[in-house]
């Protein structure tokens, strides 16, 4: 999907955030666990109130900046981001591939939809 993205750029670009946020989400241990909670706090901000990657950046330049953060965005081996429960995905990545480039925009939100639907019903 970053090929469909550098190749048809007017056509996938316009969800790239959300295709980071979701893939990262699914895989939390690519987290720290403050990481994982920030990213949650942000997908549901994209989906459900319509936030802009550009006002997102703006509302989270203090909050990530490396100079002054004193937490890891990050996993490591020793600290990674997991859900107290497995949480059974809807869609995946896998579905939004197979999809294919043309029905790439839409199925990516629905993608994004979906895991916030999936993680509201988890603990």
């Amino acid at each position: 999907m970053l090929a469909w993205e550098a190749e048809y750029p007017d056509k996938t670009l316009a969800v790239h955030h959300l295709l980071v946020l979701c893939y990262h989400l699914q895989h939390p241990h690519l987290y720290s666990p403050e990481g994982l909670q920030g990213a949650k706090k942000i997908l549901f901000a994209f989906v459900e109130e319509g936030v802009t990657p550009q006002e997102m950046r703006r509302r989270q330049r203090a909050v990530v900046d490396s100079g002054k953060r004193t937490w890891k965005i990050t996993g490591t081996p020793t600290s990674y981001g997991a859900y107290a429960h497995p949480i059974q995905w809807p869609i995946t990545v896998v579905d939004v591939a197979a999809g294919g480039v043309e029905d790439y925009l839409g199925n990516a939100q629905a993608w994004a939809r979906s895991i916030c639907e999936a993680l509201k019903k988890c603990p």
